[in-house]
């Protein structure tokens, strides 16, 4: 079988491409990364997944590899110790505050060698696969063409035999609706219900404890982002939703995305946004 290793998250994205490569037949090795961040269930989420797929007979292996002592090191709102994870929309300027510092390039040199590893045993190109899609682009540059670019040829000028080593990026120039929709067609093709896999994910950066179970907030702008998908396909998420009042419905849910999203593209974020990705 073709091999791939897969960064994955936990979150809807990267998960999307799991499924995505089962589909065409991919043996994963799915690398975790936990490295202080607030959000830590997407670990588990990232890792039951794995366990469900690996059920159902398909080649998937999952490791979390642990970055110990770096979250305190770090200037972002996403990590243990770090400044109120901002709310709203996920292109406005306060969302530069969930950038962490050189976290691609730290994961991607790690998936780098353990792909040329695999490769260099098997005598095979392996690719290296990573979930990132155009909503990531104005806040996050370390999810642009140009960096992966860059980041390459700094890998293949490091290493031997780096030429069996390629990049699998096929979501860069979706949204992230279409993100989704790749990810639902792909679990229609294995046969699966898309409720037991996306039940499996995280994508919120705020989740919410409540007796002893993990809810995704509302509010922060990666479940902003991940909800507008939802509703752009006409589904219902699989996750379930809360905030400081509790468990809430879909519908609430949909209405606070729905205003969050007619508030920014009334203001003036969105131009300066749009101005500042290019």
């Amino acid at each position: 079988m073709k091999n791939v290793v897969i960064a994955l998250s936990g979150g809807m994205d990267s998960s999307s491409l799991l499924i995505r490569l089962l589909a065409e037949n991919y043996q994963i090795t799915a690398l975790a990364f936990d490295y202080g961040q607030k959000h830590k269930i997407e670990l588990e989420r990232a890792e039951s997944l794995c366990v469900f797929l690996k059920g159902k007979g398909y080649p998937v292996t999952f490791q979390v590899i642990e970055l110990k002592g770096l979250s305190q090191l770090l200037n972002s709102t996403l990590v243990e110790g770090g400044d109120e994870i901002p709310e709203g929309h996920y292109e406005e300027e306060t969302m530069k505050d969930t950038f962490v510092p050189n976290r691609n390039k730290i994961f991607s040199s790690l998936i780098q060698a353990v792909a040329l590893s695999i490769a260099m045993k098997t005598d095979s190109i392996v690719q290296v696969a990573m979930g990132i899609h155009s909503g990531d682009h104005a806040i996050y540059p370390d999810c642009r063409q140009s960096f992966r670019d860059l980041d390459y040829q700094a890998f293949a000028e490091g290493n031997w035999e780096s030429d069996k080593v390629a990049y699998y990026t096929p979501y860069l120039d979706f949204d992230k609706s279409q993100v989704l929709s790749d990810g639902l067609a792909a679990c229609q093709q294995l046969g699966l219900d898309y409720q037991d896999v996306y039940s499996r994910t995280n994508t919120s950066y705020k989740p919410i404890l409540i007796k002893d179970h993990w809810y995704s907030d509302f509010k922060s702008s990666s479940s902003i982002e991940r909800i507008e998908a939802f509703m752009t396909l006409g589904l219902q998420d699989a996750v379930a939703y809360a905030d400081e009042n509790g468990v809430q419905t879909w519908e609430t849910v949909c209405t606070h995305t729905k205003n969050v999203i007619e508030a920014y593209t009334s203001s003036d974020f969105s131009s300066s946004t749009s101005s500042r990705s290019k």
